[in-house]
């Protein structure tokens, strides 16, 4: 019997697109990952806020094997995404917006699922975003946030349709 998959109708071109931003993360949470990096902390817990020692302690003992996690994650995204890289310059804009489908796997959905929470957490820290107060939908370099956060939606979605 073969496992269930949840399927995603995506653009070639949003593929190209997430399929280069998984791979930025992949080198952020990667083997040469700068710790002190703000959005690298942003992808860490903090259960202790009020007690600095022991928020370090618990980041340090916890903190490589939670980012080596995300990487994992992230590469079974990138996998999964492979047949929909391409040069978006070189896309005439048939292909570039022809949709296409991608069979996740049900073992894998909790990947993607926490890849693309990973990623709008890295875009929110690189834009400021503390609070919804911080979000601006009227100003454009909040729409990769928005998207990502339409396609994490229209995953969860799929994810539930299989259950």
């Amino acid at each position: 019997m073969s496992e269930p998959v949840v399927r995603i109708r995506m653009a070639r071109v949003e593929g190209a697109q997430l399929a280069q931003l998984v791979d930025d993360f992949r080198e952020l949470v990667g083997a040469n990952r700068e710790i002190d990096d703000p959005a690298i902390a942003r992808l860490l817990p903090d259960p202790y806020p009020d007690d600095e020692d022991s928020s370090r302690a618990f980041r340090d003992a916890t903190g490589d094997d939670l980012l080596d996690r995300r990487a994992l994650d992230a590469d079974i995204v990138r996998s999964a995404l492979a047949g929909m890289r391409g040069d978006l310059g070189e896309m005439t804009q048939s292909d570039a917006f022809t949709e296409h489908d991608l069979d996740i796997p049900a073992s894998d959905i909790d990947a993607w699922m926490r890849t693309l929470t990973a990623l709008r957490l890295v875009i929110a820290d690189r834009l400021g975003i503390e609070s919804d107060d911080d979000h601006d939908p009227d100003d454009p370099r909040f729409g990769v946030y928005d998207w990502l956060g339409y396609r994490l939606e229209l995953t969860i979605e799929a994810a539930d349709e299989l259950l």
